[in-house]
């Protein structure tokens, strides 16, 4: 199961630790982009999608926080899913019954890809954001956004 994703957890880091996250801050802040150092001195530059991941966690890791890297493919159980979600599991379990999520069977046991959380999500996201703006324009278009409107 995974850990719900809104906790927050404080890792335990040496002083050396410390110092090295902030000089690596330091670096990643700087004008230059870091490269990583071959065995026989070549130099490769980060593909920008990594760079990214490393300064995010990086920055994480600096102000003491955990890292988790997970894949697309993790495989989240239903309470799991809903947590990530922020739903209750009766909930998550009628949106899989009505497939609007994708999941598999583990045997008996549903599994939700973190890939497929991630589709529903951005899906709710743009319909509550439609709707929200639809909501805006009647209220604008009914002249309700007057400051001096008493109802």
């Amino acid at each position: 199961m995974i850990p719900r994703a809104t906790t927050e957890t404080r890792t335990q880091t040496s002083e050396h630790d410390r110092e090295l996250l902030e000089k690596l801050e330091d670096v990643i802040n700087g004008d230059e982009r870091p490269v990583l150092l071959g065995r026989e001195g070549a130099h490769i530059q980060f593909p920008e999608p990594l760079f990214h991941v490393l300064t995010k966690a990086v920055r994480m890791m600096a102000s003491g926080q955990a890292v988790l890297l997970l894949s697309e493919n993790e495989e989240f159980t239903t309470q799991a899913a809903a947590n990530y979600l922020g739903m209750s599991r009766p909930h998550l379990i009628k949106l899989l019954d009505r497939n609007e999520i994708a999941f598999h069977y583990v045997g008996t046991h549903r599994r939700i890809h973190l890939k497929n959380l991630k589709e529903f999500e951005a899906s709710r996201d743009r319909e509550r954001r439609q709707t929200l703006d639809a909501l805006a324009d009647k209220v604008l278009g009914a002249g309700l956004d007057n400051a001096d409107y008493t109802g």
